[in-house]
């Protein structure tokens, strides 16, 4: 019986054995921010300890800081301005590579990882983040961890981990036009729940995923979490190896064929063991919208909403508090919803193509009088790309606010909040009370396309609509 790509990974990092269970796993790449780092950097000096190796961990600044403006220092929001200035004495003692605000690399953790091929096949990778599992989508197993095992990972390069069992995820069928990455795994996540993965690992795979570019796998990886999967991953092919050659920190020349070759040996074996298995049609599926509380409590855009008698009995508690929040109706359309915000951003889709595809909803159109939209980069060489080829403008002629690289209305972390009982139309991961910054605040999620469409119609709508022979 071969091996899947987790459990060859897993073997080839394992530095001890724990216990029966547990094992000591080394991990090759450590990505840290601004958020979850302060307190571990501060447990290494209580202790007297270094950084292990200095030259496996990179740090970058995304969660807390402004999108309007980031070059006025100190920040208005104090608490900012400390976390801020915490990392940068941290990376200094520290001697640890830092992308701050002045470096032409700056962005959100999850994207700049891969964009400059840190981020590589048959590596562990861990950071303090939950959407870690996004670097899943180049054949690495990649790790969300919280404030104690950052400290770990700085002085050990090593974490305590329980294995995992692994999951086949196999997506067949082909795309319709309007259905993008985003909607194939809000769907897999409504199908399989938000407790579906735990204790799992998810190896997404088959023709539909085969047919992903770099940056549509990276959206799938990074919702893994969501469906209760501690990692999503995808088997490495040549879409990767071609992503990846040119990048500043991937191997080069006959280095790089070296590492191709090892890359494929990392692929899941065809005789490959699997604890467990999910298949999906996609051929006929159409775009996705959130309409409750949780990444799970999702439909297809012109279907109606649940009723709580018809959803699983485990469900009915959590149906009923999102019905409350979000002042919907058991069985009405979202379609024709009216939303307050737009905003096309985060980790989740916040890529040059996920802006490319939202402007190309927005070219020629304008965004409700009633909506504010927010467009915000991913990183700062998402941002230069997307001006080179004239997105912004587009973007601006549109309406929307165009900004500086940063997570920004994903979390409420920073100034983009939501205000009272605003609704937003979201490319973001999470729709969980509070999310986007205002208790009372209420978020639909759905791709940067849908997003676009919900900003000029100005209500939740039917993206399809508005491609080329779909209307206005």
């Amino acid at each position: 019986m071969g091996k899947n790509l987790f459990n060859k990974v897993w073997d080839r990092h394992t530095v001890s054995q724990l216990s029966p269970t547990r094992d000591q796993l080394f991990i090759g790449q450590h990505l840290v921010h601004e958020v979850t780092s302060p307190q571990a950097f501060a447990a290494l000096r209580e202790r007297g300890l270094n950084v292990k190796y200095p030259d496996r961990t990179l740090a970058t600044v995304d969660h807390i800081v402004p999108t309007e403006n980031q070059y006025i220092r100190p920040f208005k929001d104090s608490l900012a301005e400390e976390m801020m200035v915490a990392l940068e004495k941290n990376c200094q003692d520290f001697g640890i590579r830092f992308f701050n605000l002045d470096s032409d690399s700056q962005g959100i953790v999850h994207i700049i990882g891969p964009e400059n091929g840190l981020t590589q096949p048959g590596m562990t990778i861990a950071c303090g983040d939950s959407h870690t599992s996004t670097h899943g989508a180049f054949g690495a197993i990649a790790l969300g961890i919280g404030t104690s095992q950052v400290r770990d990972v700085l002085a050990t390069q090593t974490l305590g981990l329980d294995r995992l069992k692994v999951k086949k995820i196999f997506i067949s069928g082909e795309r319709q036009p309007g259905v993008y990455a985003k909607d194939i795994i809000l769907r897999i996540i409504t199908e399989l729940g938000v407790m579906g993965g735990i204790g799992y690992a998810y190896e997404f795979c088959g023709p539909a995923i085969e047919a992903l570019s770099m940056e549509e796998r990276m959206t799938i990886c990074n919702m893994s979490i969501e469906g209760g999967a501690r990692v999503g991953y995808i088997n490495p092919d040549e879409t990767t190896f071609n992503y990846l050659r040119g990048k500043p920190f991937a191997p080069d020349g006959e280095d790089f064929d070296r590492a191709v070759r090892y890359w494929q040996s990392m692929a899941s074996d065809p005789d490959a063991k699997y604890d467990d298995q999910f298949e999906l049609d996609i051929s006929t599926m159409g775009p996705m919208v959130t309409w409750g509380i949780t990444p799970g409590q999702g439909v297809e855009i012109n279907s109606p909403l649940p009723t709580r008698d018809t959803v699983h009995e485990n469900e009915r508690e959590i149906t009923a508090k999102a019905y409350k929040h979000m002042g919907f109706e058991e069985g009405q359309p979202l379609t024709g919803q009216k939303i307050d915000v737009a905003f096309i951003g985060s980790c989740t889709n916040g890529r040059i193509s996920d802006l490319r595809t939202a402007a190309s909803i927005l070219q020629g159109r304008k965004v409700a009088d009633h909506v504010r939209a927010l467009v915000v980069p991913g990183s700062k060489k998402v941002k230069q790309q997307a001006e080179e080829e004239g997105l912004d403008r587009i973007f601006t002629t549109s309406g929307c606010e165009w900004r500086e690289a940063g997570c920004s209305m994903c979390l409420a972390m920073n100034p983009d909040k939501l205000r009272d009982r605003q609704l937003c139309a979201s490319s973001s991961n999470r729709n969980f009370i509070g999310r986007q910054g205002a208790p009372k605040g209420r978020t639909l999620l759905m791709s940067p396309a849908m997003v676009a469409a919900a900003a000029v119609k100005g209500k939740v709508t039917d993206v399809r609509n508005l491609l080329p022979g779909g209307g206005k």
